[in-house]
């Protein structure tokens, strides 16, 4: 059978990775009016019984009921099962899971509120890109879904939830970060003095984070829990259990793993913990702005000679580029997009007078032309169908979060690294390093805006 890879991560129910703030350290926010009255849906009656969908949240002016909680409790259980996760008490774990579903919550209707969607035609086009990613047909996918315990049509709305999220955390987050060039020059400075070659790194973690504004009290009280934790570890205890039961991280729920990722793509408080570590053992505990942090090494290897290799392939290409607005549907948009295609490839126009035409992007005025691209300088969407392109191949649309493209290559060539492309690499190295708490510092601002009320039973 098929394995479908993505399934651990968008099954249990997308989204459930950002962090949360301590299930002890909730705030509701005094001035925020108290939310509207909500009813919870009708009781339903199967047979004898009544079962009545009662609401455990209300968050700002909408609630998550009972129904919502345990169907996720239940595809997080089952999910962990699969990882081989020791299941912590079911009592911790609802804890860990509704605050997850508050903060989802919070990011959705901040996206909305700000005009974000995420329409058919472009949930369509995810849900095919993943069936093509794991070399499925649609029918194969569809199956493969349903086998796991998820229906498809739950699955696709999933998938809309994490991509409207991903798109306002690109906005809010993402996009403003900023690196100067004084980080670049100690980035490349401490390469270059680096006596061992270049790691990947497979980590886990688990945070115990600091509420914003913390008191020297709750500092104390903040590492005397990490401190526990780390005992029990030190002890024996099951790390990814631990994670789960006790981690602010937003990988709390698959068991504090991190995975694979390159050494100066982790944040460098990472990296220094870890510099003494065995694979298998656990860090002293790390405090950084969010919190207390203990790090475990579940595997180091080198970088392979490609991924270290100072020569990349650069490709010249052309867009065109319409916004997607109230005014302009997405569906409108690839609309249009497509009669451009259709027109220059018939030679009824060119590429160039209708990117100058009617391109929304600052490269319209040279005819859509974007010069040579480095691999990792444009959003992976556009990234991937560019790549595909033979010379002088016009792609069909292409959503991003700029709007809808469509993609002609003009040449491609392989060169040296330049000591600019060295310094956009060291840019987006040190972008990375710094996004990791840049979200996690935006979750917790939305988080503590919120108006949230409890109406658990079992409090």
């Amino acid at each position: 059978m098929k394995q479908c890879k993505f399934l651990s991560v968008f099954a249990v129910s997308a989204g459930l990775l950002v962090s949360p703030v301590a299930w002890s350290q909730v705030k509701i926010n005094p001035v925020v009016p108290p939310a509207p009255a909500v009813k919870p849906k009708p009781a339903q009656t199967n047979g004898k019984s009544q079962v009545i969908n009662t609401i455990v949240v209300v968050v700002n002016d909408e609630v998550i009921t009972r129904q919502e909680l345990n169907e996720r409790l239940l595809a997080v259980e089952a999910n962990l099962k699969k990882q081989g996760t020791p299941l912590p008490d079911r009592a911790d774990l609802q804890k860990q899971l509704l605050e997850r579903m508050i903060v989802n919550r919070a990011q959705m209707q901040l996206a909305k509120e700000n005009g974000m969607r995420v329409d058919d035609v472009m949930l369509d086009r995810t849900m095919l890109r993943l069936a093509e990613q794991n070399k499925m047909s649609m029918t194969e996918f569809r199956n493969q879904i349903e086998r796991e315990g998820t229906s498809y049509a739950k699955f696709r709305e999933e998938m809309r939830d994490d991509i409207l999220m991903q798109r306002i955390r690109d906005r809010e987050v993402d996009s403003k970060i900023q690196v100067s060039e004084t980080e670049i020059d100690n980035y490349l400075a401490a390469e270059a003095s680096s006596k061992s070659g270049k790691q990947e790194l497979n980590l886990a973690h688990i945070l115990v984070s600091i509420p914003e504004n913390a008191s020297s009290e709750q500092i104390a009280l903040r590492r005397k829990r990490a401190e526990e934790v780390l005992e029990k570890l030190r002890g024996g205890a099951d790390f990814a259990k631990l994670a789960v039961t006790y981690s602010d991280s937003s990988e709390a729920l698959k068991g504090g793993d991190i995975g694979w990722r390159e050494q100066d793509r982790l944040p460098q408080l990472f990296v220094d913990a870890i510099s003494k570590v065995k694979v298998g053992e656990v860090s002293d505990i790390v405090r950084s702005p969010n919190g207390f942090h203990i790090v475990k090494v579940n595997g180091k290897r080198a970088m392979n000679d490609s991924k270290a290799a100072a020569v990349e392939q650069q490709t010249r290409a052309r867009h065109i580029l319409l916004k997607v607005s109230q005014i302009v549907t997405e569906a409108e948009a690839r609309q249009k997009l497509m009669e451009f295609k259709r027109k220059i490839e018939a030679k009824e126009a060119t590429f160039e007078d209708l990117a100058k035409a009617n391109s929304v992007d600052g490269s319209a005025s040279k005819g859509g032309d974007l010069g040579w691209i480095f691999p990792g300088v444009t959003v992976p969407e556009f990234e991937q169908v560019m790549d595909k392109l033979a010379i002088n191949q016009i792609s069909d649309p292409v959503t991003s979060q700029f709007g809808v493209h469509i993609i002609q290559v003009l040449e491609r060539k392989t060169d040296e690294l330049s000591k600019d492309r060295q310094r956009i690499a060291a840019r987006q190295a040190v972008r990375e390093r710094k996004a990791d708490e840049a979200l996690q510092d935006w979750l917790r601002e939305i988080r503590d805006r919120a108006y949230v009320e409890y109406r658990l039973e079992d409090k």
